[in-house]
């Protein structure tokens, strides 16, 4: 329907509802005799008369009273439907797709979506695991979670996580045959369960410091895995040591399961940040997904 008949029609059935040229006209926020000429040029181009007016009152014609009956309640249909869409873009709903690494889905992610999702049955998440830096922008994410250094600058950034620690672990069983190591150069003797990052086409080097000094060690040993929960395996198992996010094993190290070295090489770094496109539109589901992530802690 052309823009114009609709507004004709609008105009027509304020007119024939208000009775009044007056109170519609008030009621539409228009001028008396713009709506007027709106409802003569409705009556023209139908070729009937619609309104009986006289200096006193403003009453339908038959054909007018049947347009009334007809056209109104399908007018007042779109008009509900319409305010029933605009709630609906403020009601948060929506699928939201969010890359992080498997550490960061369990430890940052999950804790916080798990109590969102049953209050907002309409919203839906996917997080797909991924030790790569993917680019969430061609890959079609609405954000990604990085640690706080590997975030690019052109991306708003949201802490969702404490500062983080790494540890370097073996069980009791393995260190039963060797020594400890007391400097990360001592590494390369060991039995080390290694990490592979898409991203960079190798092996995860560890990462040191202390005093001021930085240290990156590449260790060698039988096992690679590209997931945190099968290096958590092997080394339960006693098949060498493995380094891995303190929380990770920190239950492990109280029941004796574990033995930490090299504890004063592994200082304190940013956590976990959600990230997306500062140009990003944010939505009501999306917005309120990075409410209940922020982390609300000491920065």
């Amino acid at each position: 329907m052309p823009r114009d008949n609709l507004n004709e029609l609008t105009a027509f059935l304020a007119v024939a509802r208000e009775e009044s040229f007056t109170r519609a006209a008030a009621k539409l926020g228009v001028s008396q005799s713009a709506l007027s000429h709106t409802v003569r040029a409705l009556e023209e181009r139908l070729g009937v008369r619609l309104l009986t007016r006289t200096t006193r009152s403003v009453s339908p014609t038959e054909a007018g009273e049947r347009l009334l009956r007809t056209v109104g309640p399908r007018l007042d249909e779109i008009e509900t439907e319409l305010i029933a869409l605009s709630a609906l873009r403020e009601k948060p709903a929506g699928t939201i797709r969010i890359s992080a690494g498997e550490h960061a889905a369990d430890a940052a992610l999950w804790p916080a979506i798990a109590p969102l999702l049953p209050e907002y049955p309409d919203i839906k998440v996917e997080i797909i695991v991924d030790y790569g830096l993917t680019d969430i922008v061609a890959e079609r994410f609405d954000a990604g979670v990085r640690l706080g250094e590997q975030v690019a600058r052109d991306m708003i950034a949201v802490r969702i996580g404490p500062d983080m620690r790494m540890a370097v672990v073996g069980s009791p069983t393995y260190f039963a045959t060797r020594p400890k190591p007391r400097t990360p150069q001592d590494l390369t003797t060991h039995n080390c369960i290694n990490l592979r990052l898409p991203t960079y086409g190798g092996l995860y080097a560890w990462e040191f410091e202390k005093a001021g000094r930085e240290l990156k060690v590449r260790v060698e040993g039988q096992l690679v895995f590209n997931t945190a929960a099968l290096r958590m395996n092997a080394v339960l198992a006693g098949l060498g040591l493995a380094y891995l996010p303190e929380e990770q094993v920190t239950a492990h190290l109280a029941n004796g399961r574990l033995v930490r070295v090299l504890a004063d090489w592994c200082g304190p770094f940013p956590g976990y940040h959600l990230y997306y496109p500062s140009r990003r539109q944010a939505t009501p589901a999306f917005s309120l997904l990075v409410d209940a992530l922020r982390y609300r802690g000491k920065e």
